[in-house]
């Protein structure tokens, strides 16, 4: 029995052959997010608690979290992945596996650019919800398949339909399919999630098969009442924020 990959057609091993599958969730947000709440290390917990393997912290055009969290990582039995939501000129990308912050406000292309000149996978994040960032308000279609992958379930949307459109946008293009929490608070961590079909357990890998299509995607959405009162804290955080550097 063989499945195929979702990018390249390439037959799998399934059965007594198949590869190690690893759970791993690709977007999530600490304090260090201008919208998120929590340390890194309850992030870490949650992830150990609900049984995943690997977790990248990408908070918003800030990476010194992320880069503690996958230091922490295996003090909590996982893979760290570091990354960052970059702001780019048309909207949000994640940038995985890099290590040093890409600016905010370069192009598209350019974004994409500078996460791969430093070995990392470019990944679209809700990219169909204009409202959220999403890209493709500022870009076409042919140049949102210059990503890497796609993220094609985001936990946090009210409505399943901009995950239906960026499934088959993905799918007819050919392109490997990612999900992620979005997680903006530690108990989100883990609603949605990448499987991961490698033979080992590594960052390297965890990258290589992202690129490769050997990925499957499962989630749930965020609860509404949580959705929300993430909204109104991330909110209320910026506020308090830009009130602390007038006050510098």
């Amino acid at each position: 029995m063989t499945r195929v990959s979702s990018r390249t057609g390439a037959l799998l091993p399934t059965g007594p052959q198949r590869l190690t599958v690893l759970t791993v969730e690709l977007h999530t947000h600490s304090a260090l997010s201008h919208d998120g709440r929590d340390p890194v290390e309850l992030l870490l917990e949650q992830a150990q608690a609900v049984g995943l393997d690997a977790l990248a912290v990408t908070d918003h055009d800030e990476i010194e979290a992320s880069l503690e969290a996958a230091r922490l990582a295996p003090e909590y039995g996982l893979v760290g992945i570091p990354g960052v939501e970059i702001t780019s000129e048309a909207g949000h990308v994640l940038g995985l596996g890099i290590e040093e912050l890409v600016p905010a406000g370069l192009s598209f292309q350019e974004t994409i650019d500078r996460i791969h000149e430093q070995g990392g996978v470019a990944v679209v994040p809700h990219p169909f919800q204009e409202s959220r960032h999403g890209v493709l308000a500022n870009i076409s279609k042919d140049e949102l398949a210059a990503a890497d992958a796609i993220e094609v379930y985001n936990s946090r949307l009210l409505t399943g339909r901009s995950n239906r459109q960026a499934h088959q946008f993905a799918r007819r293009r050919g392109l490997p399919m990612t999900a992620g929490s979005d997680a903006h608070i530690s108990e989100m961590v883990g609603q949605a999630v990448t499987h991961v079909d490698t033979d080992e357990r590594s960052l390297d890998a965890i990258l290589d098969a992202i690129r490769d299509g050997r990925t499957t995607v499962e989630g749930k959405r965020t609860p509404w009442r949580i959705s929300l009162r993430q909204a109104a804290g991330g909110a209320k955080r910026r506020v308090k924020n830009r009130v602390a550097q007038l006050m510098r």
